[in-house]
């Protein structure tokens, strides 16, 4: 099988690396592909940049240069809710976007033509092991860094059972949809917006000492398909 995992920053690709077996890089697109191995199955990682536009474009590269079989975006979030602690994995069972409107006529969220929430892959989330580090529900797409209880106040408005924002979920989750590869989002909360007012202090100081050992998780996963 062949295996996607995508990335929107340097720092998170940087933690994805070492759960590859004799990697190797490519360069496609403008964009680097990191290939190897883990167990059985060809993964390749790569890093498509913040904000939709870019998911979405890294996305479109890693369908047409690979052909993967699965898609799945790790990296960090913000929680959305106080169930949700900074270290813990949210798997997102569902994906949305926040902050598309297109009219009277549609439902706030989606984008005409196109479900409002984006399903998360029924096999992987089946592996996912139960910890209590680890919570199902759904992460919450939007072009803007959420850090303030009143922003996260305001999304759950209209999605009162996020559990997680983000900047790019959605976006490749729509553009998987289109090309009818299964998807999953795995995500690391980086901080607390829906429970602190110091996230921003989280935010920097999770970067100094990001656990490794969290993405171990997603290599556990892959290593049981």
């Amino acid at each position: 099988m062949t295996i996607g995992i995508i990335a929107a920053m340097s720092k998170e690709v940087a933690l994805l690396k070492p759960i590859l077996s004799n990697s190797v890089d490519s360069e496609f697109d403008g964009f680097t592909f990191h290939c190897g191995s883990i167990g059985s199955h060809r993964v390749i990682i790569m890093q498509c940049g913040i904000a939709k536009v870019n998911a979405a474009i890294g996305t479109v590269a890693m369908i047409d240069n690979y052909r993967p079989n699965l898609i799945i975006n790790s990296g960090v979030a913000g929680g959305a809710d106080k169930r949700v602690n900074v270290m813990d994995i949210v798997v997102g069972t569902r994906v949305a976007y926040h902050d598309v409107y297109c009219g009277p006529e549609s439902t706030r969220g989606a984008v005409q033509g196109l479900p409002l929430y984006f399903e998360g892959s029924k096999k992987l989330i089946e592996r996912i092991p139960e910890r209590d580090d680890i919570k199902m529900g759904l992460i919450c797409t939007g072009d803007q860094f959420i850090d303030t209880i009143e922003q996260i106040n305001d999304i759950k408005k209209n999605f009162p059972d996020a559990l997680a924002v983000d900047m790019e979920s959605a976006a490749i989750a729509h553009v998987c949809e289109l090309r009818h590869v299964p998807f999953l989002s795995l995500r690391v909360i980086s901080d607390s917006p829906g429970a602190s007012h110091d996230n921003t202090a989280q935010y920097t100081n999770f970067w100094e000492t990001a656990p490794k050992h969290t993405f171990e998780v997603l290599r556990n996963l892959l290593q049981t398909l």
